[in-house]
Order: structure tokens, then C-alpha cells, then sequence
């Protein structure tokens, strides 16, 4: 039997395979080690890098309230239209319930003296001129039961139009509050990105990132003076011309030949009393917002966003402009940088993505960004698109 057993030669064949696993582990191990030591991790931005990075967080961030506003103006003029509809079903509704009760009321008594069955009479009340076309009786009604069968058709055919309606609109309505939660989403999407890169700046950082965004402060106040000391220039030419054209005029009017220039004059100058009553309007209702909290989506009177401003800031002068910067900036009358007045809408980036109202000097007021109140701030801190004279 001994004969017959395996030899014990396991232990042999055994003891080389695991010195051959061992060696393929640390060979795996330092390979691993060598892979780590030859991929660097990637170099952290500058702060420069950051500052950009932030800024376009922030324009993304107005963009998006943008269409946040679009959204939730649409979403608000959908619904009133729904509620009308709606309000419109339920008076069809009703309208057309009772020409049914009068149809019923005739087939009630034409069925009491015997003239039609009880289940003529069942479709006489649902579907009346179906029953009266199939079974020729419409010439045989008096004129009065005639108008009530003509009756009930109409109402039928308006209930299921404004039915029809209504779904449509439901619909649209539904379209809109999708993309309203879409563009809620992406501004706090895009605010929280902003968030968490500054949150991960040590205390030197931020320190130079607020040293940067002084420098940028600084050469946009530069540039607003720069504007302040052109338009003052352009000013003083002006008015040296029109006293100039003044005196010449009064000269030639002691020939008895000034003709209608003092009526031109008047006129305009009544015209230019009206749009700098206005401007002054907006600027003190957009003064005394100063130091307000910026919240998107906001539109007074506690907190704005930047469109919601000026929107109040016009409308405290008698003057109605849209919601969005983007119908804003397609109000009025287009105005050069250069010829810019208190009052004017300036707009700013290539999607319009915000708005500031001129005070002059180079100088608006606007609600900036989240984190940042109502202040005033020279046009030139950010990429100027255009500017518009609302009034």
C-alpha cells in the first residue's frame, strides 16, 4: 500500500513560486513608484489664472440669471394665459351644459305625450344633431327647438376649442418652468464653481487676489477720468460754439431777420428739461439703493440683480423697459461711449450678460455680482458692449 503514495515533492515546486510572486511585486511596486516620481501632479494655477477663472464664473453666472429672468417672466405671462383659459373652459363648460338642460327639457316632454322613445331621447340630450341629422327631424322642430339644437353645436364646438386651447398652453407653460429650473440650476451651478475655487486660496492668496483686483480697479478709474475729462472738453466746445451762434444770431436779429430760431430752440431745450428730469429720477431712486444686497433673480425693493435695478431705477421715472438686459439693451436710442449721459443704460461682455446706469464721470451704479452690494464703479471694470438712452 506504501507502495502506492504520492511523493512529497510539493514543498520543492511550492517554495519557487512564491519567491517568483514576491520578486513580480516588487517589481510591480517600484514600477509604480517610478510611474509617480515621473508624472508630476499638474501645476497649481496662478493667481491671475484664478482671477480670470472667477471673473467668467461670474459673467456665466449673469448669463444664466439672465435666462433665469426670461424664463420666469415667460413662465408668469404662461400662467395668466393658462388661468384665462381655464376660466374660459369652465364658462364654455357651462354655457354648454345648459344648452344641453334645454335640449333635455324638450326631450323630456316630447317623450311624456309618446312622440319619441326613451332612447331617442338619450341621444337627443348627448349628441342632438347627430340624432336629428340621421333621423330628418330638424325641419319638423319648431324654430325654437331648432335654435336651442344650433345652440348646444356652437357651445360644443367653442368648449372644445378653448379645451384644446388650454392643453396647448399647459403645455407652454410646462416648456417654461423647465427651462427656469434648468437656468436656477446653472446659476448655482456656476456660483458654486466660483465658491470653491476662492474657498481653496490660502490667506496669501487671496491677499494678492484682492491686491489684483485693486490694480484693476485703480486702471478702470483711470480710464473713467480719462472719459470725464474728454466729455468735460467736448462739453466746453459746445457751448462756446452755441454762444458763439448765439451772439451771431442776436446779431443778425437787429437786422429784423432772426426768423423761427428761438421757437427750434425753445423746443429743444423744453426736450432736453424732460430727459434730464427724468435722469435725475433714476439716478436718485438708483442712489438710494446703494449699499443693497445683489441677489439673482431680485427685483426690489430689499435686494437686485443687475437688470432688475435699472428696470426700477426707469420705472421710478414713469418709464416702463423689459426685464432682461437683453430686450433692455433694444429700448431707446443707441448712445456712443463717448456721448454717454446720467441716466443711460450701459451694458457690458458680447452676451450682455449686464447693466450699470451712467452717473457721469465715467462713473454708474450697478448691483455687481453675489457677494457684493448696490455701489458705484467705474464703466470701464468690465468689456463695454454698448449703451442705450431708455427715454
Amino acid at each position: 500500500m506504501a507502495s502506492h503514495r504520492k511523493p512529497r515533492s510539493r514543498v520543492r515546486t511550492t517554495t519557487p513560486a512564491v519567491g517568483l510572486t514576491t520578486a513580480a511585486l516588487a517589481g510591480v511596486t517600484l514600477l509604480s513608484t517610478q510611474s509617480a516620481m515621473a508624472a508630476p501632479s499638474a501645476p497649481k494655477p496662478s493667481i491671475e489664472d484664478v482671477q480670470k477663472k472667477v471673473d467668467d464664473l461670474y459673467r456665466q453666472a449673469g448669463t444664466a440669471t439672465q435666462q433665469y429672468n426670461k424664463a420666469k417672466e415667460a413662465s408668469a405671462t404662461q400662467r395668466g394665459k393658462v388661468d384665462t383659459l381655464l376660466k374660459d373652459v369652465a364658462e364654455r363648460a357651462d354655457k354648454l351644459n345648459e344648452a344641453r338642460r334645454t335640449l333635455g327639457n324638450y326631450a323630456a316632454a316630447q317623450y311624456r305625450t309618446g312622440s319619441i322613445a326613451p332612447t331617442a331621447t338619450f341621444f337627443l340630450a348627448n349628441d342632438p344633431q347627430s340624432y336629428f341629422d340621421q333621423n330628418q327631424l330638424m325641419n319638423r322642430m319648431t324654430a325654437q327647438q331648432q335654435k336651442a339644437v344650433t345652440d348646444f353645436r356652437t357651445q360644443q364646438a367653442a368648449a372644445a376649442k378653448k379645451r384644446t386651447e388650454a392643453v396647448q398652453s399647459l403645455e407652454t407653460l410646462t416648456e417654461s418652468q423647465a427651462t427656469l429650473r434648468t437656468s436656477k440650476q446653472s446659476v448655482q451651478q456656476k456660483l458654486g464653481e466660483a465658491r470653491a475655487m476662492l474657498s481653496k486660496l490660502t490667506a496669501e492668496e487671496k491677499a494678492r487676489l484682492a491686491a489684483l483686483e485693486r490694480e484693476k480697479e485703480a486702471e478702470a478709474k483711470r480710464k473713467a477720468e480719462e472719459l470725464a475729462r474728454r466729455q468735460a472738453a467736448a462739453k466746453a466746445e459746445a457751448d462756446r460754439k452755441a454762444e458763439e451762434a448765439a451772439k451771431q444770431a442776436g446779431s443778425t436779429g437787429s437786422t429784423g431777420s432772426t426768423g423761427g430760431t428761438g421757437t427750434g430752440s425753445g423746443t429743444g431745450t423744453g426736450s432736453n428739461t424732460s430727459a434730464t428730469s427724468k435722469a435725475e429720477k433714476v439716478l436718485a431712486f438708483a442712489r438710494a439703493q446703494i449699499g443693497k444686497p445683489y441677489v439673482w433673480g431680485a427685483t426690489g425693493p430689499s435686494s437686485y440683480d443687475c437688470s432688475g435695478l435699472t428696470q426700477a431705477a426707469w420705472k421710478a421715472a414713469g418709464v416702463d423697459i423689459p426685464r432682461t438686459t437683453w430686450d433692455q439693451v433694444k429700448t431707446g436710442t443707441r448712445i456712443a461711449t463717448a456721448d454717454l449721459q446720467p441716466g443711460d443704460l450701459v451694458f457690458f461682455y458680447n452676451d450682455i450678460s449686464h447693466v450699470g446706469i451712467y452717473k457721469g464721470d465715467g462713473m454708474m451704479i450697478h448691483a455687481p455680482k453675489p457677494g457684493a452690494n448696490v455701489r458705484e464703479e467705474s464703466i470701464y471694470y468690465m468689456p463695454i458692449y454698448g449703451s442705450v438712452r431708455p427715454a
